[in-house]
């Protein structure tokens, strides 16, 4: 997207106006816009704020000029463009867009509590007990990009606040009551943890007589202030210390029993569980109008959660301490060290099953049990299992995001392995199996997304279809019109059904013809499948199922394997998909306009090293927006500055 210098004094949007008025303005308007999008609203208004709005949404817009470039758009019926209104749209819309470009603004991040993952992790990491965060908090809302760990759904309410003062009990009592066995629950990684340390401190301590304040608060000092400083992800204030060191005499003065020390140090430690600054990922404001980088701390801070969805570990914390994490390779070592550690298998879960859609198989049965009792809690269990391993395989092992499209291996046990027939696969632990059948491998074969893709009684071809365009090609089917209407349940959920035959009749209407030419073809190619993710030759005992259809981009397959062999040729298309998503989960916010520049460098790193996972992970956590931030009141400092 190079703008021509020379043309910088054209004033494009008038370029740009009478030729989508004349093109685009009868579907594409407030009563009538045709995909969800009315083009005219952009020009309506103020004239000095027409590239505003262009620029506002330029996604929007560089998808536009896609259509129009691929000739999509008019549609076929449609007057078309002369070459002459192409050029001239497509070159002024990408003066528009490209100088509104900055590659010096990391985006604005928000503070955000932790989420469910997020807590329960950091305090099995402070603590050595195992919480189930999910079991006892409220669930977060729905919204967040597809992601847990997005701000907009990790809000504060009342009854929320009031479980985090009951957990903080909870946990502090599990460990009290384990104290004879700290040694035992305490991580081997963390040897240092604070609660061998408490517990030498009791056990050398309270086996005398009575005595003064100092050595208990010395004691509770060399505890609590190491404690604090990790939950919070930095070092302490001289007021923080203050504060909990005054809780720590208020209550250990205030208790009459043998084991105040104890008491005094749990209430501390239940303090410091509920203050916000462990509760929430604070990154410091600086009182500038312009990017700044991250400090150390909140650098480490922000790598940790990303790739462990927890605390930064004592190597971390130690490279912080030094600040040599600002030195780029210092950072990619760091990078590949936490891949390489067990615990980057939370980074695998999250992802591949929000991106994919596949928790609701953790949260009940997706399907009729009376129509398929053959679908267990073990089967579904052994689904989530499956892409969860396959995808840190991938991940961590193979090193090839293209994998996760088509491979000829995937992750099994006996209970899945002869759900999908497949033979030779003895006892519950999954384990890498090679396939012998191409329609199998890779994330479209495997159960888990399939029955996640399907309605309760039956396939869905066109959830199937969206499913592909929206969560590996990154393009979106156009939203279906008020009055499209659905098929008939009670036709298409017959056994023997034939769904094909059933939607080429429904996207014979106009008005659904343009979503369902997208969708549909994908959705046919693996309709092999059952809704439970098993391979049929036919509906019951009705026609025999032909896996064969033409693209609405002209490309022909005639089953599931030729099919992935068309997907992973649209690399490109997948390279901005996986990248989007991987940069809104590791930096907490969506992808912009503005960030054109920073998705087309971790795209090009993608095509040039063959979807190297690690090559594009070091790239994103180098990325600029990862390690930079601006001020949340940056433009009231650019106010401020003006005068």
């Amino acid at each position: 997207m190079d703008a021509d210098p020379e043309e910088e004094e054209i004033d494009h949007v008038k370029v740009v106006q009478p030729i989508v008025e004349k093109h685009c303005f009868s579907c594409h308007h407030d009563t009538n816009r045709s995909g969800g999008i009315s083009i005219k609203a952009f020009f309506m208004g103020l004239e000095d704020q027409f590239e505003d709005r262009i620029v506002r949404s330029g996604k929007l817009w560089m998808h536009i000029m896609d259509q129009v470039r691929s000739g999509e758009m008019p549609p076929a019926g449609e007057p078309r463009m002369t070459t002459e209104e192409q050029e001239e749209l497509l070159s002024s819309v990408n003066v528009i867009l490209t100088r509104s470009l900055n590659a010096n603004n990391p985006g604005r991040v928000v503070i955000r509590r932790l989420s469910h993952n997020e807590y329960q992790y950091s305090i099995k990491q402070l603590t050595g007990v195992d919480f189930d965060a999910k079991g006892k908090f409220p669930a977060d809302g729905s919204g967040g990009a597809g992601f847990d760990n997005f701000p907009s759904t990790l809000f504060l309410t009342p009854l929320k606040m009031e479980r985090y003062y009951d957990a903080a009990d909870e946990i502090m009592d599990k460990a009290y009551a384990s104290s004879e066995q700290w040694r035992q629950i305490v991580p081997s990684s963390y040897k240092e943890s604070i609660f061998r340390k408490m517990y030498n401190w009791v056990m050398r301590i309270f086996k005398g007589p009575e005595f003064g304040m100092d050595r208990p608060v010395k004691a509770a000092e060399d505890i609590i202030m190491p404690f604090a400083s990790n939950a919070f992800r930095r070092f302490l204030e001289p007021k923080e210390k203050e504060s909990y060191i005054n809780l720590f005499k208020e209550v250990y003065l205030g208790t009459n029993t043998g084991n105040r020390f104890d008491v005094a140090m749990m209430e501390t430690f239940k303090a410091i569980l509920i203050s916000p600054n462990f509760l929430y990922r604070f990154e410091e404001e600086q009182p500038v109008n312009h990017p700044y980088a991250l400090s150390a701390f909140e650098l480490a801070s922000r790598l940790s959660f990303f790739l462990w969805s927890s605390l930064p570990d004592k190597e971390l914390y130690e490279v912080a301490y030094r600040d040599d994490l600002h030195d780029p390779e210092v950072l990619q070592a760091q990078v590949r060290r936490m891949l390489k550690d067990p615990r980057a298998k939370r980074l695998s879960e999250s992802i591949s099953t929000q991106w994919f859609g596949i928790t609701k198989l953790k949260e009940g049965n997706p399907v009729d049990p009376e129509r398929f009792p053959e679908f267990t809690s073990e089967v579904r269990e052994a689904m989530y299992d499956e892409l969860v391993e396959y995808f840190h395989h991938v991940m961590t092992e193979s090193k090839n995001f293209l994998d996760l499209l088509d491979s000829d291996y995937t992750f099994l046990n006996e209970t899945l392995a002869n759900h999908y027939g497949i033979d030779g696969v003895v006892g519950e632990e999954m384990r890498r199996v090679s396939l012998t059948d191409r329609n199998r491998g890779g994330i479209l074969g495997m159960g888990s997304v399939l029955t996640a893709t399907s309605l309760p009684l039956r396939t869905s071809p066109v959830l199937r279809g969206k499913w592909v365009l929206e969560e590996i090609l990154g393009t979106p089917a156009p939203p279906p019109p008020p009055d499209a209407g659905e098929l008939s349940e009670e036709e298409a959920g017959a056994e023997d059904a034939s769904i094909k035959d059933l939607l080429v009749l429904h996207r014979s209407k106009a008005e659904c013809q343009s979503c369902h030419q997208k969708m549909d073809p994908i959705g046919f190619g693996l309709e092999n499948f059952d809704p439970v993710g098993r391979w049929r030759e036919s509906y019951g005992k009705g026609e025999l199922i032909v896996a064969w259809d033409t693209l609405s981009t002209g490309e022909v397959f005639r089953s599931p394997a030729e099919l992935k062999d068309i997907l992973v040729d649209k690399k490109e298309l997948f390279a901005r998909n996986l990248t989007e998503k991987l940069f809104t989960y590791a930096i907490g916010r969506r992808v912009e306009f503005k960030d054109e520049l920073f998705v087309k460098e971790l795209m090009d790193n993608l095509l040039e090293n063959n979807f190297d996972t690690e090559s594009f992970m070091v790239a994103l956590v180098s990325s600029y927006p990862f390690r930079y931030k601006v001020n949340d009141n940056a433009e009231k400092f650019r106010v401020l500055a003006k005068n």
